[in-house]
């Protein structure tokens, strides 16, 4: 994408198939060239969730470049609503009722960042002591709080509050949502499946985060999911953004 060189981005990506399951349905994608990232978690219960998660990051990852992060944010768009309707024709051509994937992708340019999401995998936004959570899930839980106004103690304990309300291949019309962050020097994303945030802890996530270096922060998060039993697929992508001279910027993923 064309822009001011003024930040070098580096990143790290983890998926793990966990201590329970037998297949891993989860999919990332980890481009800092490009200023793209994706963690796609195929709908567990449903037949070929790992299809549903690597047509998605697939799909995203041939995508050509974009000049502007607007458009290449709408070219993603675009993407995902394709990618959909070839879900829901793959479901009905295999005869099964889903074959469905949670998305949450983080593209970037300059200074600005924009999180697209649809389910219930979270893109965290690591700044100035604190972890915030950019996304809201997409399940019965967070309807149940908006629409009901009910407690999250009262939330938690209504039946299927855990259901999915969007995904990728779960019906005709795809909502996804969006939200724009603009970026500092030293900030961390942290884009995962619920794989890592139902098994680990906000605050463990922060005191991951903290020391600043992606690959150590991802396998420190895959191991503290799988020390809390790897009940789910875990994925996660560390993100890290510093300020830099122009004539400084590099990129290097390994970082």
């Amino acid at each position: 994408m064309g822009e001011a060189l003024q930040l070098r981005w580096t990143s790290a990506a983890r998926t793990d198939t966990g201590l329970v399951r037998s297949n891993n349905e989860d999919a990332v994608l980890d481009r800092p060239a490009r200023r793209m990232w994706a963690v796609a978690d195929g709908m567990g219960g449903h037949a070929f969730g790992e299809i549903a998660s690597r047509m998605t990051v697939e799909a995203l990852d041939a995508l050509p470049p974009e000049d502007a992060l607007q458009q290449a944010v709408a070219a993603a768009r675009v993407c995902l609503l394709e990618v959909n309707g070839l879900l829901m024709a793959e479901a009905a051509a295999r005869n099964v009722p889903v074959i469905g994937t949670t998305l949450v992708l983080l593209v970037a340019s300059g200074r600005t960042a924009v999180c697209v999401w649809a389910g219930d995998s979270r893109i965290y936004l690591c700044r100035g002591g604190s972890l915030h959570q950019l996304t809201r899930d997409h399940n019965q839980f967070e309807e149940l709080q908006t629409r009901n106004h009910l407690s999250p103690a009262d939330a938690s304990a209504y039946p299927g509050a855990t259901m999915i309300t969007r995904a990728l291949g779960a019906a005709a019309t795809l909502e996804l949502d969006e939200v724009q962050v603009q970026v500092s020097d030293g900030d961390i994303f942290l884009l995962c499946s619920d794989g890592l945030s139902n098994a680990v802890s906000p605050e463990a996530m922060f005191g991951a985060l903290t020391g600043g270096h992606c690959a150590q922060a991802a396998d420190t998060l895959v191991r503290l999911a799988l020390e809390a039993g790897g009940r789910d697929n875990i994925s996660v992508i560390v993100v890290r953004a510093d300020d830099v001279e122009p004539d400084q910027t590099v990129l290097n993923p390994s970082l």
